[in-house]
Formats: C-alpha cells, sequence, structure tokens
C-alpha cells in the first residue's frame, strides 16, 4: 500500500506532464494550419515537420524530471535516471537536427536545379555525421574519455580498411562522383564499356542506371564509373541535336527540299517533343554517287526522346516527300561485264 502511495503523485506528473503536451503539440499544429501560410520550399516549414511530436517528447521528460525529485529514491538510481533522460534529449535533439539537415539539402538542391546531385550516399553521410556527435556527447557526459576511443577507432580503422578495400573504394569513388559533378540523378550516361541508362541513385557502394527503354536496372560499381570514360548526355545542358542522314535526287530543287524538310522537322517537334519553337537545320553535306546528301539536325530537349523523334521524322518525311514529288533515289550500280567491252587490239605479227 505504501509502494502505491509513493507511486501516485510522479504518476500523476508524468500524466500530466504528457497531457499538457499533447495538447500544445496539437495547439501549435493547428495554429500554423490555420494561420501560418508556409511554403514547403523554405527553412521554416523544414524547421516545423522536424519539430514534428517533439514538444510531446520534452513534455514527457520534464514530468519524468518532476517526478524523480518529487520521490524520495537512492543516489545511484536517481543519477542512473538521469543518465537515462540525458541520453533520451540527446537523442531527439540529434533527430530533429538530422532531420533538418536533411530537409535543408533537399530545399538547397531544387532551389539550384540540382546543381549538384542529390543521393542516398550524400544524405545517409550527412546524418550518419550528426549522430555520431550525438553519441560522441552522450559519452562525455557519461564521464567517458573520448580520446581514447578515437585512437582505438583510428587503430581499428586501419584494420577494417585493409579488409575493406573493395568497400571503401567504392564509397569514396562514390563521393567524388558527387563533388565533381561528373553526374547527377536523372543525367543519362553512357560508359566506355557500353553500358548506358539514366542515373537513378548513388549509394554507398554502386550506381543504379536504367537504359533507355527499359524496366530493368543496371547496378554499377561506383569505382567502376569513376574509372571509366563516361558521356553525360546531360550536361553541359538536357538538350541535343538529332541528325538524321538525307538524300534527294539530283534533280531535286533543293530550296524546296531545305523548306520542305525543315517544315516537316518542326512539325514533329512541336508534337513529339513539345516545343513549337524548335529550329531544325538542313546542312547539305556531299555529292553521292547516287543522290544528293545533307544532315537534318533536329533539336531535342531530352536524350530520351530521340529515338521517338527520329521514327516519326523519317516517316513524316517519307510521306512529305511524296506528296511534294521530291525522289529519293535508291543506290545505283553501273556493272560492266567482260563480253560488253570492246575487242582488244591484236598487234599483226611481224615478219624476222
Amino acid at each position: 500500500m505504501a509502494l502505491i502511495e509513493l507511486l501516485i503523485v510522479p504518476t500523476c506528473i508524468v500524466l500530466g506532464a504528457l497531457t499538457v503536451g499533447i495538447i500544445a503539440d496539437r495547439l501549435i499544429r493547428r495554429y500554423i494550419r490555420h494561420h501560418l501560410a508556409v511554403d514547403e520550399s523554405t527553412w521554416k516549414y523544414v524547421l516545423i515537420r522536424s519539430m514534428h511530436g517533439v514538444p510531446i517528447f520534452f513534455s514527457f521528460i520534464i514530468g519524468l524530471y518532476w517526478a524523480i525529485d518529487a520521490v524520495e529514491i537512492s543516489p545511484t538510481l536517481t543519477k542512473m535516471l538521469s543518465y537515462v533522460l540525458f541520453t533520451s534529449n540527446v537523442i531527439s535533439i540529434t533527430r530533429v537536427i538530422a532531420r533538418t539537415v536533411d530537409g535543408v539539402v533537399t530545399m538547397y538542391f531544387e532551389r539550384t536545379n540540382k546543381e549538384l546531385p542529390k543521393t542516398t550516399l550524400l544524405n545517409t553521410i550527412l546524418i550518419g555525421v550528426i549522430y555520431v556527435m550525438g553519441v560522441l556527447v552522450i559519452l562525455q557526459y557519461y564521464g567517458i574519455s573520448i580520446a581514447p576511443i578515437l585512437t582505438a577507432a583510428g587503430v581499428g580503422g586501419m584494420a577494417v580498411a585493409l579488409a575493406l578495400q573493395e568497400t571503401l573504394a567504392n564509397i569514396f569513388a562514390g563521393l567524388h562522383l558527387i563533388l565533381s559533378k561528373q553526374i547527377r540523378i536523372g543525367d543519362y550516361i553512357r560508359l566506355g564499356t557500353g553500358e548506358e541508362g539514366r542515373v537513378t541513385d548513388i549509394t554507398w557502394r554502386f550506381t543504379t542506371i536504367v537504359p533507355l527503354g527499359a524496366s530493368n536496372t543496371v547496378v554499377i560499381p561506383n569505382k567502376t564509373i569513376a574509372g571509366a570514360n563516361i558521356t553525360n548526355f546531360s550536361m553541359p545542358t538536357r538538350s541535343l541535336n538529332i541528325t538524321v542522314p538525307v538524300g534527294v535526287s539530283y534533280d531535286s530543287d533543293l530550296e524546296t527540299v531545305e523548306r520542305v524538310t525543315i517544315e516537316t522537322a518542326k512539325e514533329v517537334l512541336a508534337r513529339v517533343d513539345h516545343n513549337p519553337d524548335a529550329k531544325p537545320l538542313v546542312r547539305y553535306t556531299d555529292f553521292g554517287e547516287s543522290s544528293i546528301d545533307f544532315l537534318a539536325i533536329l533539336p531535342s530537349s531530352q536524350f530520351d526522346q530521340q529515338g521517338l523523334i527520329i521514327h516519326d521524322f523519317i516517316k513524316a518525311l517519307t510521306e512529305r516527300y511524296r506528296i511534294e514529288g521530291i525522289d529519293i533515289p535508291y543506290p545505283i550500280r553501273t556493272l560492266i561485264q567482260e563480253e560488253d567491252l570492246p575487242p582488244a587490239e591484236v598487234p599483226a605479227p611481224t615478219k624476222s
């Protein structure tokens, strides 16, 4: 009975503090929702989202502190409880900071139009560093010296580095790719070894790409990409020029050919690439064996569109040439057989 009476006051304090925290959290969220127009791309929204549930937790912690002061317990138990409460506070604050940093990084990439690649690897490293700092603060509060731990970690790190050379090589290669800005999420790349696709993520070990028109993914170690020759079709801009070789007969009016080709290219780009202001070009290149050859140059906003643009352009151009009477000649070869050659003149024999 005495034990129950001893626990009544602390329990009431904790429940009362928890109730206050729940009410405060709901009032704050209601006030923000009805009175503050918070844009999701601002630091204010990031901070509010990171603080979700924090008033409830801190009210609970404060209630526990008061409950401990309200009862007479041994100093050892009091110290142990204070350690537990301090650890809970630090972990909670560390979690809020980690979520805030992650949100701020995301907001920065959105505002800068992805000048740097936001990846799983980058977020994991930032959050990991923040949590390590929180652990060091807890150890310092416990009276544990950090210096020996750091020394041991350095010695152990050398052993781990030797055992995990492959993994560490991929980690540092991934960091190199991020910081050097060679690859960004959403870029379409082609490696010197032949693999190509759109980059979907850069993790702590692998880079994932999705080939054009495929539903599967290609997973490539980071160090392989870092050491390979890379063609990035999305840098410095995502747009590119598509060249389609065409040939017309020598009897064609080249001015009409150029006009009809450009008009057809504009129609295709407006329909497929949604670019009504595109300015395709025609450049004559060669007097071929059976045709006058030229290149139709079509600007595309994305690498992914080139296959469909070429497909529709060839169909539309062939139909338009038939309507305009422009001939695309077949290759012509003239074969001369031996019996068609004139008889060789044989010199008359001479008398000795």
